[in-house]
């Protein structure tokens, strides 16, 4: 019988923070960490999320600088068991974001939404390696019915397991960029701190992708914001989170968007009543940090190889047998084991 043990450890980003050496290294974070920018880079990224917070979190912060957000990169491994026998050491295989709001007023620290940024080492393998190999190219809609099975199931077991719960008081929320192939149309919807709701024309490979990992999604654009954002939820997103903590999620996200994807999220013109993005768009303004899409690319592709070398190939028959004893164990609809 296989069985999978999990293990994390957490860096604290911040303006002296440097990917570390032993563990992947999430891209777009440690694509802001080097080069001669990097202090600049770093500083400017926590100011721009300590700013876009204390715009939500308005109340009671007369003169918009009651709190600021602590940012801690997550970094989950796994070891493999199989028939009593650990195999090899433990693999890098997910990365997010913890935050932490602190009240400069009270000292108070509250314990925010863990999720946020999401990146994977298999989720590389299967986008970059996989399903290319599969069909030829990447963006093809006809997806495996296997595709991302495995990674879900991952996923799944590290929400579930005893090292979550130790650390976790809550489900995790992953804030993304919406695609650039879909439309989205604006509802009468709103909520105080999430915003304006969107309804999208159909569902995405990353929805689809994400489904399997046990996430729905929606869509809103924030106050103030150009573009809507994609919050993956696994739990009740507008009843289980305070606005705080709704608040921090998206200080942080909105910030990285806004450097990854400023054509769309620092347009110059809000998203309407519908709305497609476009990383086409000319009418945005600069954000003055350095960021390298070239080399998120190019590591995407690397980490996919690093993953069908040291995980999915060497670990293909275990792999395979631990997921389909953990898909026939899934929780039934009333909460219980089967």
């Amino acid at each position: 019988m296989t069985t999978v043990t999990f293990s994390l450890e957490s860096t604290r980003f911040d303006e002296d923070y440097r990917p570390r050496s032993d563990t992947r290294t999430t891209t777009n974070f440690a694509n802001l960490a080097r080069g001669e920018n990097r202090e600049q880079n770093l500083r400017n990224t926590l100011r721009m999320i300590d700013s876009r917070f204390n715009e939500l979190a308005h109340w009671g912060n007369e003169n918009g600088d009651r709190y600021s957000i602590e940012l801690d990169i997550v970094s989950v491994s796994v070891a493999i068991d199989s028939d009593g026998e650990v195999s090899g050491d433990a693999m890098p295989l997910f990365e997010v974001l913890q935050t932490t709001i602190v009240d400069q007023r009270s000292g108070e620290r509250v314990q925010g939404i863990v999720g946020n940024n999401f990146s994977s080492y298999v989720r590389d393998y299967d986008f970059s390696v996989l399903l290319p190999a599969r069909s030829g190219s990447p963006s093809t809609t006809h997806l495996p019915d296997d595709f991302g099975v495995l990674h879900g199931n991952l996923f799944k077991a590290f929400l579930r397991s005893d090292i979550y719960a130790q650390n976790f008081s809550k489900p995790p929320v992953i804030c993304l960029s919406v695609s650039t192939s879909k439309t989205y149309q604006r509802t009468e919807n709103r909520h105080p701190v999430l915003g304006v709701e969107y309804r999208q024309s159909e569902y995405s490979q990353t929805d689809s992708y994400f489904g399997k990992m046990g996430s729905r999604v929606r869509f809103f654009l924030p106050p103030n914001s150009k573009a809507p954002l994609a919050f993956y939820h696994f739990g009740d997103l507008l009843g289980e989170y305070s606005d705080l903590e709704l608040a921090a999620t998206i200080g942080t996200m909105e910030t990285f968007q806004k450097i990854y994807r400023p054509e769309i999220y620092n347009a110059n013109t809000a998203a309407g009543a519908s709305y497609q993005p476009s990383l086409a768009n000319a009418d945005y303004s600069p954000i003055p940090i350095a960021y390298d899409r070239e080399e998120r690319s190019r590591l995407g592709l690397e980490q996919g190889r690093f993953a069908e070398e040291h995980f999915v190939i060497p670990h293909k028959a275990a792999l395979e047998e631990w997921s389909k004893d953990f898909a026939v164990h899934q929780l039934d609809p009333q909460g219980e084991r089967s």
